[in-house]
């Protein structure tokens, strides 16, 4: 079984960037493809970025093309997300997700492990 802890989030103003974190615990995620979702008050979760086990490949919602980094560190067993010139709208609890063995996906549904997420506020 895997768990995971996000943390970095928190209260900034828009054009600021964050980083996010995502600590796995319980076994090795170096051979898992994981993810990043978001879920803002009143809406669904929605994708973020994705990154395969290599970290060599990565995918991103149109929303954050550009602006957004996902990243891994598997010997240290952790996932980040680099957000640069945030804006309002990307106010959101951020989760992280853990595909398992497989390639990178963007539904929730291919995603089996998911963390307790964290909150990001960016003010106008």
């Amino acid at each position: 079984q895997v768990q995971l802890v996000e943390s970095g989030g928190g209260l900034v103003q828009a054009g600021d960037s964050l980083r996010l974190s995502c600590a796995a615990s319980g076994r090795s995620i170096s051979s898992y493809a994981m993810g990043w979702f978001r879920q803002a008050p009143g809406k669904e979760r929605e994708f973020v970025a994705t990154i395969s086990w290599t970290g060599y490949s990565t995918d991103y919602a149109d929303s954050v093309k550009g602006r957004f980094t996902i990243s891994r560190d598997n010997p240290k067993n952790t996932v980040h997300l680099q957000m640069k010139d945030l804006k309002p709208e990307d106010t959101a609890v951020y989760y992280c997700a853990g595909r398992g063995y497989g390639y990178e996906r963007r539904t929730e549904k291919d995603y089996i492990y998911w963390g307790q997420g964290t909150q990001v506020t960016v003010s106008s």
